[in-house]
């Protein structure tokens, strides 16, 4: 099927498919009751089970405002120190822009149905089977990177389609911005923009759509990176040896069978055929920048799953475009045979309630083991408080004049987060860290002769105590972190450890014990 066979009039409702004057269809409102469904569901449980690792390691990161850190830029980071100054440390305050996020991703998987000539009916599909994405629901609930990565990709895709649809090159400048933006939340916006802009250039849209705005578009999407590029620069490009730490942890021949099925969960499992019929329509467009958008989606498809295959979510915003590509092709086909719509219907509902339950905090915290190893969400917002209350217990029980000299170095960011965010005032210092942006931040007390030491447990993290040892002439371990009932997280069956007699000094230790995961 071409894409002139997607654009022909088709009544939906007294609406028409096609563009009257260039101008596309009107945008059908039940669209914002579907986006102002996922916002409400989404608050609605912000404030079950407790704040996420990432959460904590971003409030963190909001305490310390600088132009990057190692593993994000700055923009989700200032966006939690905006919620810090509202609400506080609060989870529902925290989550509150994801949560908006994922509602105007809705609205953008409709704008793009409207731009490839759908009319009420695949527009409303198209919000419909954004709203009912896994990835969508599980990454709003809580407040890192993945939520704005998402709106962003979909966005540069909408306006994508939309110079394909009109051949008005000015929405380059547009795109441009997009990706900029989007590069801020998450670097993997830019390679999304990079590999884009190299199917134009390399492809048959150089004919039509490369011109002096593309160009001008690509020098805008380097104007709001250059603050990171800086802080990168200055910090011996930090990213790329977290680049090279992530694709070893989850890249390799051994999860590229993960990243294949993965795709799978992308969508709920109802919608597979809307999305698989969306590409299907892209690669065989007659408008060559649309297929510059299925040619993007192979590449970054094979990219991600050699390079990176366990974190299956990479690609997640591109799906957006594809349902609504899907959901315009298959509008006759859905609504020819009533048998099929219902199928649809009852396909999405069943399948939208399961992933729900793995993605979100539906069920009480002592159900919620068996989700964790199909999605850690649930799990990774256990356990902090009784965590800090362990540590609290091990810090006052040191004598006074030990703790003058003492720091409490945390192996991972969830539990520096932890410590500093959920036991601020209760007496504990602030936690120092090994991982990521916590190293930069500096070892406290450069001359402390005594560290409490967290670590997760020992599956995660092998021969930890023994590392400790080669710094330490004194490590006992002293407590066991444990959350009965709760998901067996990576921080159940950790230990804290009280380490004395630093064989150096502690600020000579630090720059040894840096780890980028």
């Amino acid at each position: 099927m071409t894409d002139a066979a997607v654009t022909r009039p088709a009544d939906d409702e007294g609406d028409k498919g096609e563009f009257d004057g260039g101008r596309p269809a009107p945008l059908d409102r039940r669209v914002y009751g579907v986006a102002a469904a996922v916002f409400a569901l989404l608050m609605a449980f912000s404030a079950r089970y407790g704040l996420h690792r990432d959460e904590l390691y971003f409030l963190d990161c909001a305490r310390h405002l600088q132009a990057s850190y190692v593993d994000q830029p700055v923009l989700a980071p200032l966006l939690a120190r905006v919620s810090l100054e509202l609400f506080g440390v609060s989870a529902t305050g925290l989550r509150l822009f994801p949560a908006l996020a994922a509602a105007g991703t809705v609205v953008v998987g409709a704008l793009t149905a409207r731009e490839f000539g759908g009319a009420r009916r695949p527009q409303l599909l198209a919000a419909v089977a954004t709203a009912t994405m896994p990835v969508l629901l599980g990454s709003a609930h809580i407040a890192n990177t993945t939520s704005y990565e998402t709106l962003a990709w979909a966005a540069i895709a909408l306006v994508v389609v939309r110079i394909g649809r009109t051949g008005d090159t000015r929405w380059w400048l547009a795109a441009g911005a997009l990706v900029g933006v989007g590069a801020e939340f998450n670097h993997l916006a830019a390679i999304f923009g990079a590999v884009l802009l190299a199917a134009v250039l390399l492809g048959p849209a150089r004919r039509t759509a490369a011109d002096r705005r593309l160009l001008w578009g690509a020098l805008i999407a380097v104007v709001p990176v250059l603050p990171d590029l800086w802080w990168q620069s200055r910090h011996g490009w930090a990213m790329f040896e977290m680049t090279r730490a992530l694709n070893a942890e989850h890249g390799g021949p051994g999860n590229i069978v993960t990243w294949v099925v993965g795709q799978l969960g992308m969508s709920c499992l109802a919608m597979i055929v809307v999305w698989v019929a969306g590409l299907r329509f892209l690669w065989r467009s007659e408008r060559p920048l649309w297929r510059c958008l299925a040619l993007a989606y192979g590449v970054l498809f094979v990219l991600f799953a050699v390079t990176t295959g366990a974190q299956v979510y990479y690609l997640a915003g591109l799906y957006v475009c594809l349902l609504a590509a899907g959901a315009v092709v298959l509008d006759g086909t859905l609504y020819a045979g009533r048998e099929r719509l219902r199928g649809l219907v009852l396909g999405t509902a069943v399948s939208t309630a399961v992933s729900a339950v793995i993605v979100l905090p539906v069920l009480p915290p002592s159900d919620v083991a068996w989700t964790y190893g199909i999605s850690p969400i649930s799990g990774e917002t256990q356990g902090w408080p009784r965590l800090v209350g362990t540590v609290r217990q091990v810090w006052t029980g040191l004598p006074a004049e030990r703790r003058a000299h003492a720091v409490i170095f945390a192996a991972d960011y969830g539990e520096a987060g932890a410590v500093n965010e959920l036991g601020r005032g209760t007496g504990l210092p602030t936690a120092v860290g090994s991982q990521n942006t916590d190293w930069w931040w500096g070892p406290g007390d450069a001359h402390a002769t005594t560290v409490v030491a967290i670590a997760p447990d020992p599956r995660y993290l092998p021969g930890y105590e023994a590392k400790l040892r080669r710094y330490f002439r004194d490590v006992r371990e002293v407590a066991t972190l444990s959350d009965p009932g709760g998901a067996p997280n990576i921080e159940r069956g950790g230990h804290v450890y009280v380490c004395e007699g630093p064989r150096r000094a502690w600020g000579e230790i630090w720059p040894e014990l840096r780890m980028y995961a």
